[in-house]
């Protein structure tokens, strides 16, 4: 369902993301992992088609995102860690016009559902201004979720949420993985990773270090079939010192 080859992204003589290629089928939700300045950002912006890539292809749904991106896009959900609102649409308004932008005519039957499990089903009427950090992200989520995309790409979902927003957002993973839509999770939460990922791409200096199951790549770097993400990811990353404190 995403399907990333040779992707590159230079800026000037940098290079943020090198010759990176990996895939996610449906049902399968990735979690993307490094350390900061590893090219995280960049590879969700290049994918989500907000940012040119230098070389390579994303492809979602077998559609490539830089030849036809109204047919990527209309697959696909693309959730930043900080919510892009508009302050002077409502709630309601928000999702009539994401509605209208993605041709979905039963919008309002659509979006109860999301908003009553983001427990946002009396918010309808609010301004983000009235909104709490949490709320807001919870619209956004709901704005990225209202097409019914079978590829998702979120950037730290849980900023802002409370437990229960977190154990709901987790929830909502899994089921739309359980439903084949294919997920990937960018986050520096390691445990969460751990807890809702099937699969695993471990990145740094724009370069891939490891990606498989959780189970292949904690193989890989542990002896210890059961070790902790943590554990494995600071080995990945060479990061001898802190593994060891």
């Amino acid at each position: 369902m995403i399907e990333v080859e040779g992707l590159c992204k230079r800026y000037d003589d940098f290079t943020a993301v090198d010759a990176l290629s990996f895939h996610v089928d449906t049902g399968q939700i990735l979690g993307l992992v490094g350390p900061n300045g590893a090219g995280k950002t960049t590879t969700l912006r290049c994918m989500a088609g907000i940012i040119p890539a230098t070389l390579g292809q994303v492809r979602i749904g077998g559609v490539d995102i830089a030849t036809d991106p109204v047919a990527a896009k209309r697959q696909l959900a693309f959730i930043p860690d900080e919510p892009r609102l508009f302050e002077h649409l409502t709630v309601e308004q928000h999702l009539n016009f994401v509605a209208r932008l993605y041709g979905v005519a039963d919008w309002q039957q659509r979006a109860q559902p999301l908003l009553d499990e983001l427990e946002m089903g009396d918010k309808r009427k609010l301004l983000p201004s009235e909104l709490s950090r949490g709320m807001k992200q919870k619209l956004a989520i709901a704005c990225g979720l209202l097409h019914a995309p079978r590829a998702v790409i979120l950037d730290e979902p849980l900023t802002g949420l409370d437990p229960y927003g977190i154990r709901q957002m987790k929830n909502s993973m899994r089921k739309l993985a359980a439903e084949g839509v294919a997920i990937i999770l960018s986050s520096h939460l390691l445990d969460l990773v751990d807890e809702v990922c099937t699969h695993l791409l471990i990145l740094k200096d724009g370069r891939k270090l490891a990606d498989g199951s959780v189970a292949e790549v904690r193989a890989r770097y542990m002896a210890d079939g059961d070790a902790r993400l943590e554990d494995v990811f600071f080995r990945a990353t060479g990061d001898a010192e802190t593994l060891q404190a």
